[in-house]
């Protein structure tokens, strides 16, 4: 990523007679910081002020590569665990004063959620590789936040990165056999460890070294552990591609390296979990084409003796030649040339899945017919003029005028709506007339029920009063003969 020039910035010097101490030096070659690697069969490395040469900082850990390293400040002491954190991509995180700060490759972050994180420090890296040049701290965004110690923060930061730097040259440094490797080679003259560096040469300075030199012999080193096979060692490549962030952890890139059972078996170990769900096999190169194929065959071929075609099915997708070809893009307008010869694939991306993946299905291709030209004989004939308006005498019908024909088509059209008109609204007045006609009626028709009901209740009264009339009469009678 490219820098803002106007911005302190730091460039990561090596030292030319001493490959274990780094200077961070400015523009004008004045040294801020300086690194040292110290050799030994554990991961040290120590960040120094070269002014007064007091020690700022130590990182530890197992090993160079290892997922868990320890930065201890010194002067005052505090320790800060830096964690890898990534799965597919490049993450580590540490913690400082209740924020928490993430390196993602070449950008470290602090986080915060649910906000965005904001950049604090940025490097610039080759394509590749994390081979650290040169490195900024973005001090117009930390002073966003409460941060008593800035100086401490901005030692971790460095030296975190200084970690990644070594890790990436334990990874891509090849061992040679016979000799240990570049952090295992025991010598006295340390950075700080002892009276003098060893770009001292002078006559003084190498009496006084041999006098301070321990009597007793140095302590043999233990012997190197066998170098991993199989399995193991495909194991060991990918979590170092991983780590590095030059692959994902789900792909698997065949190589020179290893067999193709070793790959088929890390390829099975991978599809067990439950958390991944398809992996990817491809080819470094064009001549591990046909290897990649083998591995797919062998993974499948120990999915099927352990029964898991059974149970699940495993679908796979095939990609060929999808590496993008470097420099710039050429566009070639000539027609190509038919051929009958195959040409083999230069790379080749299988994905097996566990689930479908309808994207990464084959598009079929369509190939356009040619339309067939209609001979002669499929023609159709000519149109001749017609002979059969002309009159006798040889001379043409006179031209009609067409305007004054549309004119009296469109008068008759005109008529002919307004006939219609004029039939729907008498059409409709009727049945204005008959609604209305039929309301009445059938207010009439209510009165005449209403006046029929009153002359029932009427009756009804009347036989009432009778029946009341003639009850008072019998017992009348009654009362009179007893």
């Amino acid at each position: 990523m490219s820098l803002d020039q106007n911005l302190f910035t730091l460039t990561l010097s090596p030292n030319k007679d001493d490959p274990n101490i780094t200077d961070l030096v400015d523009p004008s070659d004045n040294p801020h910081y300086r690194k040292e690697r110290v050799p030994g069969n554990v991961y040290q490395m120590n960040v120094y002020d070269p002014l007064s040469q007091s020690l700022l900082a130590t990182a530890t850990a197992p090993n160079a590569t290892s997922k868990h390293k320890t930065i201890e400040l010194h002067n005052p002491s505090q320790i800060v665990e830096l964690k890898y954190t990534g799965t597919l991509t490049f993450k580590w995180r540490f913690q400082w004063e209740q924020h928490e700060f993430e390196w993602k490759r070449e950008e470290c972050y602090i986080l915060r959620k649910p906000d965005p994180a904001v950049l604090v420090a940025l490097t610039k890296e080759p394509s590749g590789r994390i081979k650290t040049s040169s490195v900024q701290i973005l001090d117009y965004n930390l002073n966003r936040f409460d941060i008593d110690d800035r100086k401490g923060l901005e030692i971790v930061i460095l030296t975190a990165l200084l970690t990644f730097q070594d890790s990436n040259d334990a990874y891509h440094t090849p061992p040679v056999e016979g000799m240990p490797p570049p952090a295992q080679i025991s010598s006295p003259f340390a950075f700080f460890g002892s009276s003098r560096r060893a770009s001292d040469t002078s006559e003084s300075a190498l009496s006084r070294q041999v006098s301070e030199l321990p009597s007793q012999d140095a302590p043999l080193l233990p012997p190197r552990p066998p170098p991993k096979t199989g399995i193991e060692r495909i194991t060991e490549l990918h979590m170092l591609k991983t780590l590095q962030g030059e692959g994902e952890a789900n792909e698997i890139e065949v190589g020179l390296e290893g067999s193709a059972d070793d790959y088929a078996q890390y390829a099975q170990r991978l599809l067990e979990g439950n958390g991944m769900e398809f992996i990817i096999i491809r080819s470094a190169s064009a001549s591990e084409v046909p290897k990649v194929l083998q591995v797919v065959e062998h993974t499948k071929r120990l999915r099927h003796k352990a029964g898991l075609d059974e149970e699940q099915e495993l679908y796979q997708y095939v990609l060929y030649n999808t590496d993008k070809a470097k420099g710039p893009r050429r566009i070639n307008l000539d027609d190509r040339a038919p051929t009958k010869e195959y040409t083999p694939p230069t790379s080749l991306k299988i994905h097996l899945s566990k689930i479908p993946v309808p994207e990464l299905r084959p598009k079929a291709e369509i190939t356009p017919t040619k339309s067939r030209v209609p001979s002669s004989s499929s023609r159709p004939p000519a149109l001749l003029p017609d002979k059969s308006k002309e009159r006798g005498n040889g001379t043409k019908e006179p031209k009609v005028d067409r305007a004054k024909e549309h004119e009296k088509e469109r008068l008759r059209l005109f008529e002919q709506a307004r006939e219609e008109r004029e039939k729907a609204e008498k059409a409709k007045g009727k049945d204005k007339k008959d609604k209305r006609s039929d309301k009445v009626k059938e207010r009439e028709r209510l009165k005449e029920e209403e006046k029929e009901r009153q002359r029932e209740k009427e009756a009804e009264k009347e036989r009432e009063k009778a029946r009341k009339i003639a009850e008072k009469e019998a017992k009348r009678k009654d009362k009179d003969k007893k």
